[in-house]
């Protein structure tokens, strides 16, 4: 029983961690919305992991730290972004145009 604490402990701080610390995403701005403060950004997909996917990854829905973020992108563009997850909604913390 104490190893299994130990585990599900250690799962739980990789967990956190991970997340803590997120890594530049790459993606391409899908949709804007500047009266919310909202971007969709469909994500690359990295590696070779299931190569018959076609590269295209998650599409997800970002809110802007700043609205001053949104003003450089438009529909189409490749960005790199770092997100965080804030109280179960997604935050853009970083977007900038590749």
């Amino acid at each position: 029983m104490g190893k299994a604490k130990f585990i599900l402990a250690g799962a739980a701080i990789t967990l956190l961690a991970s997340s803590a610390f997120a890594d530049d995403l790459t993606g391409t701005v899908t949709s804007i919305n500047r009266l919310n403060n909202t971007i969709a950004i469909q994500q690359t997909q990295k590696g070779t992991v299931g190569g018959s996917a076609g590269g295209a990854g998650a599409l997800q829905q970002y809110k802007a730290k700043d609205a001053a973020m949104l003003d450089a992108v438009h529909a189409g563009d490749r960005v790199t972004y770092t997100a965080t997850d804030t109280d179960g909604a997604a935050m853009l913390t970083k977007l900038q145009k590749q």
